[in-house]
């Protein structure tokens, strides 16, 4: 397991180590704003080569789901100074992801009931969980080309908090079918203008959002996560290898810190992506079989192998903490509890015991 504990040199970071704790939605910031507890959460992990935080969202229309954490108003920027600020007394390194859901919106969800906005008006078939039962997703609206241009300057806005806030960087949601990853699916992205059609035009978005964040904070502080070929909320890509080979090659004169690959089979997309992407990849690795989560043996393999620079791990780092230690030290692995991954309190949250206790 030795390679998963080389540094990496990632933008102006140098990671001690290869684990990056992958985001993962909580939705325990009522309100928006992250809470003492959230610091506490995300400073327990601290030892990990890269935290990226749960998804934000960059305004009030990108929000998708109940008690998810924003980047756009002083209270929010505050909370996330807590978290900041009690990661890096721990020595850690911290990313915020900022991600705008789109079509995975609700009007229940905005101040103002608004409808949520999209490349073009389909909606999503999944339902929004809330205390008052499950929600159909509406009709969104599709978006002008003034909110496109307006969504772009949401991002760099958040972008901008995020450096007010402390954090040493930020990750651009483009998969799992939010909103950049509407723009660049053809089932999702019916536009007949600059945006849409053809693949140099469906790409557009995702590029622009990370050439304006890119410089508005710096390259160097500005990673992209991608799903090539994910089903997730209905998008749909019917030629996942010529499309992201595209964008790839689109994104690498930005001299972003790195790409974030979460694969959902497609390996040779994967490799595709690494063959052209000059900069570090950190990649989810697909999980296989029965397996529930990815394991240290294949983060190990895909670092070993070349094929990454770095892994990110969701549930095995959720439900430990000090996942480095226990690596080195062979286990054993807690094993996460999926009745407290979304909302609550403290329990299967901060409560994970460390080999310490």
């Amino acid at each position: 397991m030795q390679e998963l504990f080389e540094p990496l040199r990632l933008g102006k970071l140098t990671l001690p180590n290869r684990l990056v704790m992958a985001p993962m939605t909580r939705s325990r910031c009522t309100g928006g704003s992250p809470t003492e507890l959230t610091a506490e959460y995300y400073a327990q992990r601290a030892g990990a080569g890269l935290i990226v935080t749960e998804a934000t969202q960059p305004s009030a229309i990108g929000q998708g789901y109940i008690d998810t954490p924003g980047l756009h108003s002083a209270e929010q920027i505050a909370g996330w100074r807590q978290v900041t600020d009690a990661v890096h007394d721990r020595d850690g390194r911290i990313f915020v992801q900022l991600m705008h859901a789109g079509r995975v919106g609700h009007p229940c969800l905005y101040p103002d009931g608004a409808l949520p906005v999209a490349p073009s008006s389909i909606a999503c078939d999944d339902r929004l969980y809330t205390a008052d039962g499950l929600l159909d997703r509406p009709v969104p609206r599709e978006m002008t080309l003034d909110d496109i241009a307006w969504t772009i300057d949401d991002f760099v806005f958040a972008a901008r908090c995020a450096m007010d806030a402390g954090f040493d960087g930020v990750e651009l949601h483009g998969a799992n079918g939010y909103l950049i990853h509407q723009f660049l699916a053809d089932n999702t992205n019916l536009r007949t203008d600059g945006y849409g059609g053809s693949i140099p035009n469906r790409i557009r978005f995702a590029e622009e959002v990370a050439r304006a964040v890119a410089d508005a904070i710096g390259p160097e502080r500005v990673g992209i996560r991608l799903s090539p070929g994910s089903t997730s909320n209905g998008v749909s890509e019917s030629d996942p290898g010529r499309l992201y080979q595209a964008l790839i090659r689109a994104l690498a004169p930005l001299g972003l810190a790195y790409v974030h690959v979460m694969e959902f089979g497609h390996r040779e997309v994967t490799e595709l992506i690494r063959r052209e992407w000059a900069g570090p990849l950190i990649l989810n690795p697909h999980r296989t079989g029965d397996e529930a989560m990815v394991r240290p043996e294949v983060a190990h393999e895909a670092v070993r192998s070349g094929l990454a620079d770095a892994v990110g791990i969701a549930a095995l780092w959720l439900a430990n903490p000090d996942l480095p230690a226990r690596i080195l030290a062979g286990g054993p692995y807690n094993e996460p509890d999926p009745a407290t991954f979304y909302g609550g309190d403290h329990r299967g949250y901060t409560d994970y015991p460390t080999l310490q206790r």
